[in-house]
């Protein structure tokens, strides 16, 4: 058995992998790609890059295919690895040194590192169990840490947890899977960690390639998957408010031109309209 399998979910995303799968292969990493479907030959690159391919026959999204990897990796740890993130030099044994250090933690998160040299770091979340403090000034802890939330562009995780949690919930097609396993995760008392020696950097937007209706897609499955979230923990549903104040921006979008910002916003009022009248996102996507 391995002690870390990198998991990539790719979805047109063959302009990326490169130095994606690169960069892990110089850690020694081996890497399943699970391909969603791609149209632009993200599978066979992935396969002349050396990566084991999982080929799905249609888009499955984010969560369901880095289940799919999972389940069919043989290794102590998962590494989930957007397709546009680069694991730096020494990455991959920082969080396996941390994993050592931390027994009761499950998952371990390195800092990510955006095109503009900013830290991306959010402890906070919609779920989050603690730390409730929104207003709060935020500072990028210098050293190890724990955290009730961290990205899902990149962390490390026991796969033995990832499997008893169920790994990433299979209702949501895009967006929050991230936030509700860290909440499952804390809801099961066990610990997420930061580890700022261990550094990747976060290409934002080089997942996959751009496709008209793209926008409107992913604004809806955001809509859609806050209210979800939201339902499943018992929040306040913010899905009434989402469209009302989605809906009135693209009636004004649409009388003022302006197209791009009316499958923006048309697209977040769809995904809170849908939520509301009890269609789903697997629906959506032909997926129930």
């Amino acid at each position: 058995m391995s002690s870390v399998i990198a998991i990539v979910v790719a979805f047109d995303s063959a302009e990326a992998l490169p130095e994606c799968l690169g960069a892990l292969k110089a850690e020694g990493v081996g890497v399943i790609v699970v391909d969603n479907a791609s149209s632009d030959g993200s599978g066979t690159e992935a396969e002349r890059l050396g990566a084991c391919v999982i080929r799905n026959a249609r888009n499955e999204g984010y969560g369901r295919a880095n289940n799919i990897g999972g389940w069919a990796a043989d290794s102590e740890f998962l590494l989930i690895v957007n397709p546009d993130v680069v694991v730096q030099p020494g990455t991959v044994a920082a969080l396996l040194e941390a994993a050592g250090r931390y027994p009761d933690a499950a998952l371990f998160a390195p800092r990510i590192v955006e095109p503009n040299g900013r830290v991306f770091y959010q402890p906070r979340s919609l779920l989050a169990g603690y730390l409730p403090n929104p207003s709060g000034k935020l500072v990028v802890p210098t050293g190890e840490a724990c955290a009730p939330f961290f990205s899902g562009a990149c962390f490390l995780i026991r796969r033995e947890a990832f499997l008893r949690l169920g790994g990433f919930d299979e209702e949501i097609f895009l967006f929050y899977e991230d936030d509700d396993l860290c909440r499952r995760i804390t809801d099961s008392h066990e610990a997420l960690v930061y580890v700022p020696s261990a550094t990747v950097r976060h290409g934002r937007g080089r997942s996959s390639t751009p496709k008209p209706g793209l926008v409107f897609k992913s604004r809806w499955h955001q809509a859609w998957s806050r209210a979800y979230v939201s339902h499943k923990y018992g929040l306040y549903s913010p899905a009434a408010g989402m469209f009302a104040v989605n809906a009135v921006k693209t009636l004004g979008a649409f009388l003022t031109g302006q197209r791009k910002l009316v499958e923006r916003y048309g697209g977040s009022a769809a995904g809170a309209l849908a939520f509301m009248r009890g269609r789903t996102a697997l629906q959506r996507e032909g997926l129930s």
